[in-house]
């Protein structure tokens, strides 16, 4: 199994309740895709599925060339690096910037005893760098924006130069200009044919980055479409997506979204 990700028939149930049903997807090496949908499409659920962090109820995950079920997860997720709420939750609010970032070496959130190298150190600079917020390296993280965060956390999920990236809607309660900030800077990164491949959620077309080459649509935990964005996104699918008539633009590199009046 050579694809990132390889998922094969892929459900996901909770008592009676289906969470994802019956997916298929491919991820290969140097793509970017987005997941789009709306609530309770199941978007978060893939991305924990490609995390190693969920098992499917059935269907065969593939991730990294691993299948889940019959590998060990513990050294199969340090090659996957993960920027979501559920992570970001458990940063201390006390930990300097710096070190929210070079701990990821270790998996471990927050310093303890672990010694690092000036290499870590480096690396952690550069990547706050990337993400504009090297300045906030000596600032405790609980006094930062939320779009500093936001950086602060994709900066530390690159600590580990992983083989997959997810990003589990990195724009979610930005403002504007936050948002359009870290739309500017994912597509950068995803424009470095260096980076790992990328794996995007979000509910807004507004919010998916340039360079980014792919889309999967789901509703209802279940595949409406699948493919490249340029003959994937169309407003058929999209309004098959979300329920209702949309009008679907498209501006340069950038997308946007509205009802059919």
């Amino acid at each position: 199994m050579s694809d990132v990700l390889a998922l094969a028939g892929v459900t996901v149930r909770r008592g009676t309740t289906m969470l994802v049903e019956d997916v298929n997807w491919d991820v290969e090496e140097g793509e970017r895709w987005v997941i789009l949908g709306p609530n309770g499409a199941g978007k978060t659920t893939l991305l924990q599925i490609a995390a190693a962090r969920l098992h499917p109820t059935s269907g065969v995950a593939g991730v990294l060339g691993e299948v889940l079920g019959a590998v060990d997860v513990f050294e199969l997720r340090p090659r996957v690096g993960l920027a979501s709420s559920s992570m970001a939750e458990r940063i201390p609010g006390d930990e300097l910037v710096g070190n929210v970032v070079v701990t990821a070496s270790y998996g471990i959130l927050g310093r303890w005893r672990e010694q690092y190298d000036d290499l870590d150190y480096v690396r952690a600079m550069e990547l706050l760098k990337a993400m504009g917020v090297d300045h906030l390296a000596d600032r405790h993280y609980r006094t930062l924006s939320e779009g500093e965060r936001k950086r602060v956390q994709i900066a530390r999920a690159l600590m580990t130069d992983p083989e997959l990236m997810l990003l589990d809607e990195p724009a979610a309660g930005l403002d504007l200009g936050g948002r359009e900030d870290l739309v500017r800077r994912l597509g950068e990164l995803a424009a470095d044919t260096d980076a790992p491949a990328l794996v995007l959620v979000t509910h807004h077309v507004e919010e998916i980055p340039p360079s980014f080459t792919d889309v999967l649509l789901l509703r209802r935990g279940r595949v409406v479409a699948a493919g490249p964005i340029p003959i994937t996104l169309t407003e058929e699918n999209l309004s098959q997506t979300f329920g209702l008539p949309l009008v679907l633009e498209q501006h340069g590199d950038r997308w946007s979204a509205r009802a059919r009046s």
